[in-house]
């Protein structure tokens, strides 16, 4: 088990269930984990309780494996005399690779791959040209004309006896350190299954008019649930309706990155767009102390990356603003941007954060010609009208109300106090990011 945390519509728990008794197991591999904030960290070792609570009510338990997967799987198939490993298929970078080396080490006992973290493959749909789709329109017109499988229900799994060399949940090394004041989501498939019942009694019917505004809670906050497999995709899909197409769409973003992903995985790392490799980007680390600590002086800007901080979370219109405040306005690489998303995101999804990050900076998937600069004052006008976001996650402004809140360097007195002045004019630097990408282009 891997980013399928869950024993419902579960395709590989199904497979595996057919077959004999089931051992479910969860390696913890030292090369993502390292890599992984402690948010995400912290969260999934919930998960991992979550789902080993639910496997005891059904006489089973997660055994989990601390190594390299090459090495570990193949011993624990030795010592319990698996006649075959089952999983969903990964499409990181890193997940593909890892899965070729662990189906070489098993030799002649098979790695089936049966389902995936997505409702359509990323490697079934592809552009007329034989690639992964570019651009988003196209790739969503595709997916939706796609028959989507419906939910399934394994049946109840016999469960095989736990090796002596693996440990439980209840071995798992203690929770990394989060961010002071930093509170996390109740983790596993029930507070999954909660939350989506949850908006879709309350909020899904209001979802095309309020998805956008920072200040309303007009989103899902599944995206946690969905990253580690708590909630499938297509769990989600089976329970929508004609009404619900944005929603929808909104799953497509998720599918169509992956695909992305999957088919160029520098991607992760490198621009897509040739024009944008010559780009300039500065390293001016009073400007990035101040953007990562919520410290520019704009103040939707510093409201969204305070929360950040705080719940591991940000609006995605925030997410954007900020990431187009740090390329168009700091003139800071995207990539350092979306590094620091990764580290402080619970949801963080590689596929996601890093497309969506070249897509603000206009070196990803974006067809338009230059990239799209945020204006963080219009933005903070438009979807936070009166103010209530920036006054919950900046309190040194929690006085001030509109207009005087989306600027207040323009007070006669100046911001209030303890809150800084604009590191920089959004006018020029909206020209000079302008400037640099046709002189570099």
């Amino acid at each position: 088990m891997r980013r399928d945390l869950r024993l419902h519509d579960h395709p590989a728990l199904g497979a595996a269930s057919e077959t004999g008794r089931v051992l479910p197991v969860f390696v913890l591999d030292p090369v993502l984990l390292e890599s992984a904030g402690a948010p995400r960290v912290a969260f999934l070792y919930r998960t991992l309780r979550a789902l080993d609570e639910d496997l005891r009510r059904r006489g089973g338990r997660l055994a989990l494996c601390a190594g390299r997967p090459e090495e570990v799987v193949p011993r624990l198939v030795a010592e319990v005399g698996a006649s075959a490993v089952h999983i969903s298929e990964d499409f990181g970078p890193y997940g593909k690779k890892r899965d070729r080396t662990v189906e070489m080490a098993l030799g002649r006992v098979p790695l089936v791959r049966t389902g995936s973290p997505y409702a359509v493959s990323p490697k079934e749909l592809r552009a007329s040209t034989g690639t992964a789709f570019r651009v988003f329109s196209a790739f969503a017109r595709a997916w939706a004309e796609r028959a989507l499988p419906a939910p399934c229900e394994p049946e109840p799994a016999k469960w095989a006896a736990l090796p002596s060399w693996c440990t439980t949940v209840d071995s798992l090394p203690p929770e990394p350190a989060l961010p002071r004041g930093m509170v996390l989501p109740l983790a596993g498939e029930a507070a999954g299954l909660a939350a989506w019942e949850d908006f879709r009694s309350s909020r899904l019917a209001s979802y095309e008019d309020r998805r956008d505004r920072v200040d309303l809670a007009g989103t899902s906050r599944l995206s946690v649930y969905i990253k580690w497999g708590s909630l499938h995709a297509r769990t989600l899909l089976a329970s929508l309706g004609p009404a619900d197409k944005r929603f929808r769409q909104e799953l497509a973003w998720r599918e169509f990155y992956a695909s992305v992903l999957d088919y160029w995985p520098e991607s992760a790392r490198q621009v897509l767009q040739p024009r944008a490799a010559g780009w300039r980007w500065d390293n001016d680390e009073e400007l990035w102390q101040a953007w990562a600590e919520g410290q520019t002086g704009y103040p939707l800007v510093d409201a969204a990356m305070r929360q950040l901080l705080a719940q591991g979370w940000v609006h995605n219109r925030a997410r954007m603003v900020t990431a187009s405040f740090l390329v168009n306005d700091l003139h800071l690489d995207w990539r350092r941007g979306a590094r620091h998303f990764m580290r402080y995101l619970v949801d963080g999804d590689l596929a996601s954060n890093q497309h969506g990050w070249q897509w603000v900076a206009g070196t990803g998937t974006d067809p338009a010609p230059y990239p799209r600069i945020f204006n963080p004052v219009a933005q903070a006008r438009r979807f936070d009208p009166e103010g209530a976001y920036v006054r919950r996650w900046v309190p040194e402004l929690a006085q001030l109300y509109p207009p005087a809140i989306f600027e207040p360097w323009r007070l006669p007195a100046g911001p209030p106090a303890g809150y800084p002045a604009p590191v920089v004019d959004h006018s020029l630097e909206r020209l000079e990011a302008l400037r640099r990408r046709v002189a570099h282009s």
